[in-house]
């Protein structure tokens, strides 16, 4: 039940549990071991310069962090404000299926609509067939974008082609 947490903005002393969100997240969505050191750096970046990512937090009645999420924005030249993207969201696994998913996309799609965003944006690995069922539910739709990298260093065989 949703009125039993209350979302508030982050705070550095919230850091090691970001920190560990943040870790477990890449793990359950798509199988990968981040480097906590850069995770770290990441996060408490963030945490001290909001331009570069805001992090918001939903506690339990105890007080405990249960979930969490943060945004970033992009400039758009075309239509002269910004998209809001939803950089990562996590619930702990305990409070999973309490509605905490639906409760901080719509925090932070009443904060983006309040700031003047454009759009609220976000991407999941496309083998994150419950993240997609989620979004979708939450009123998501696929944009006409193909998302595309270009990896910097390495061989120029390591740069080419699609995979």
């Amino acid at each position: 039940m949703t009125s039993n947490y209350a979302i508030r903005p982050a705070v550095m002393a919230d850091a090691d549990t970001l920190v560990e969100f943040t870790l477990r997240e890449a793990e359950d969505a798509e199988g990968v071991r981040l480097n906590a050191a850069r995770v770290r750096r990441g996060v408490t970046a963030a945490l001290d310069d909001s331009r570069l990512a805001q992090y918001w937090v939903a506690t339990g009645l105890g007080g405990d962090i249960a979930a969490s999420i943060s945004t970033l924005k992009e400039w758009s030249n075309f239509h002269g404000g910004h998209y809001w993207w939803v950089q990562s969201l996590f619930v702990a696994p305990d409070h999973r299926g309490s509605g905490l998913v639906d409760l901080l996309l719509d925090h932070v799609a009443r904060e983006a609509a309040d700031a003047g965003a454009l759009d609220l944006r976000l991407y999941a690995h496309a083998a994150n067939e419950r993240a997609l069922r989620v979004y979708d539910r939450c009123g998501f739709t696929e944009a006409p974008y193909v998302l595309m990298r270009r990896r910097l260093g390495g061989t120029g065989a390591e740069r080419g082609g699609r995979s």
